[in-house]
């Protein structure tokens, strides 16, 4: 018997009450406000209960995240054959949740947590942030394949510029995040990915 089978079960309906603790609270007052105390008064269980389960707050985040109690996660990216505009599709998603207090406050809840380090910071890059940007980064080879983007796009750069973008937006107050923002920034980035016709390489 190994260690995690030993002593009585998990209650799933206490690990639910608990991750939707976490997530409202982050909502509420913010990642650096929370406290397992309140998470477990928020969730109606002892305190030992929430430690049993998770040594950290940015544990039980991690696993809000990988539980899908966030609801963050956009749907995987269309692949229709037009890259740029399955690209701007899959990223309006991403940048429509900016206009949602509760998703802002989310978002900045990750950010806080990922810079607690350690495993819990691993495991919310492995589940959460990873997985996002190898899809963006599978798309942007597609289109570099297909002719659609620049043959000498920096890929990774470009995924990282879209990170850094998304979350200053999350950084920003909501009332400044607006649908014509998002939709400049992505033509610009497309605009910056598209093959330039005519170019001679001595105007480079």
């Amino acid at each position: 018997m190994t260690a995690k089978q030993r002593g009585r079960p998990r209650n799933a309906q206490a690990d639910t009450a608990i991750l939707e603790a976490a997530r409202d609270l982050m909502a509420a007052e913010g990642y650096e406000r929370m406290t397992m105390e309140a998470i477990a008064a928020r969730a109606g269980v002892g305190k030992q209960t929430v430690y049993r389960r998770w040594p950290s707050k940015a544990a039980i985040v991690a696993e809000a995240v990988m539980a899908g109690h966030l609801g963050i996660r956009a749907e995987d990216p269309p692949r229709t054959g037009d890259v740029a505009a399955d690209l701007r599709d899959w990223l309006g998603q991403f940048f429509g949740q900016l206009g949602q207090p509760t998703a802002v406050a989310v978002i900045r809840g990750l950010a806080a947590a990922a810079t607690d380090g350690g495993a819990d910071a691993e495991q919310l890059y492995e589940r959460f942030t990873g997985p996002s940007r190898e899809q963006m980064l599978d798309l942007l080879r597609l289109g570099v394949e297909h002719g659609q983007f620049r043959t000498d796009l920096d890929i990774e750069a470009t995924a990282d510029a879209v990170a850094g973008t998304l979350l200053y937006r999350a950084l920003v107050p909501p009332s400044a995040v607006l649908d014509t923002d998002a939709a400049g920034f992505l033509d610009l980035l497309l605009l910056g990915m598209t093959p330039r016709a005519g170019l001679d390489e001595g105007d480079r």
